[in-house]
């Protein structure tokens, strides 16, 4: 087989700033820039980490920024007011809450109190109803539409496309599975979600034509998951011991690459694949909120 086509998560990105720059200077022009907040309740390292990426790509675009950090023991009734604080600034069009919370703040009731309109990370049960309806006003979930705007980015064909998604998730493996079944360019695919109760795995993986794998489960994809030909789209972001420097680690994804790659017409790379696109499509969907907050949407 040929070299497979590396889909790397910055040259996708960099299309989808470039789409943003049209939108950018027409907010300019009527006075206004997309706000985001993002609420980080704890010290998480990954989190932390994750969250400044964030803030340094909202100011990179001249978007307006807000970060807001609480510490671990902060009380629900405590974050609720600083969500509906944010709801009614009408500065802010999106809202982000950093997950996972401190294990005792529940995160649903967390994400219902975020105003749906404000919601840029698509887990308001009214954004996932339009996700289920194909409501274009709602916002689906910026993992899935990475993964969906990097198969469009590679010239992957959807339509009848057979389409395996690994993982059950809400954030991932049931929105990318409903934006891929749904109608339209870069969706009508035969989706099948498979999970740790599926029967034989390996050989449900190989009947797809592309094989998002969503598991967290480093190297858990080997090459006899994989149908020659395949596309495959590594959500997998995992911390393992690097075997090389006693005492680091290195991200890894849950496809085990170098034995996977050579099966592949195209794959994405852990680092530098999906979670580049995360940051970009949360971008593109606060550009959104802007819009629909002036009425130009």
């Amino acid at each position: 087989m040929t070299e497979p086509f590396i889909i790397r998560g910055a040259d996708v990105a960099a299309e989808v700033y470039r789409e943003l720059s049209a939108s950018l200077d027409t907010f300019a022009k009527q006075g206004v820039r997309p706000g985001l907040a993002v609420v980080l309740v704890g010290d998480d390292p990954a989190s932390k980490a994750y969250v400044a990426s964030k803030d340094r790509k909202c100011r990179e675009l001249g978007f307006h920024s807000i970060k807001i950090e609480l510490p671990a023991n902060t009380q629900l009734p405590d974050l609720l007011a600083r969500i509906d604080q944010l709801n009614r600034d009408p500065a802010i069009h999106g809202i982000l809450v950093q997950m996972p919370l401190p294990a005792h703040l529940d995160e649903q009731t967390v994400i219902r109190a975020i105003d749906p309109r404000k919601d840029v990370d698509g887990l308001h049960p009214v954004n996932l109803g339009k996700l289920v309806m194909e409501d274009p006003t709602g916002f689906a979930p910026c993992t899935p539409s990475g993964c969906q705007r990097m198969l469009q980015f590679a010239g992957i064909e959807t339509t009848g496309a057979r389409v395996v998604v690994l993982g059950r998730s809400l954030l991932v493996g049931k929105s990318i599975a409903l934006l891929l079944v749904g109608r339209g360019p870069q969706a009508d695919a035969t989706v099948t979600i498979a999970h740790s109760r599926s029967r034989d795995l390996p050989a449900l993986c190989r009947e797809a034509d592309i094989l998002i794998a969503a598991v967290g489960k480093a190297n858990f994809v080997t090459a006899s998951f994989v149908k020659p030909g395949a596309t495959v789209i590594d959500v997998g972001i995992n911390r393992t011991p690097d075997p090389q420097n006693i005492g680091r680690y290195r991200l890894t994804g849950d496809v085990a690459y170098d034995e996977v790659a050579p099966l592949c017409r195209a794959i994405t790379p852990v680092p530098g694949g999906v979670g580049v696109m995360t940051i970009a499509m949360l971008m593109a969907n606060t550009a959104k909120a802007c819009r629909m907050a002036l009425g130009t949407l």
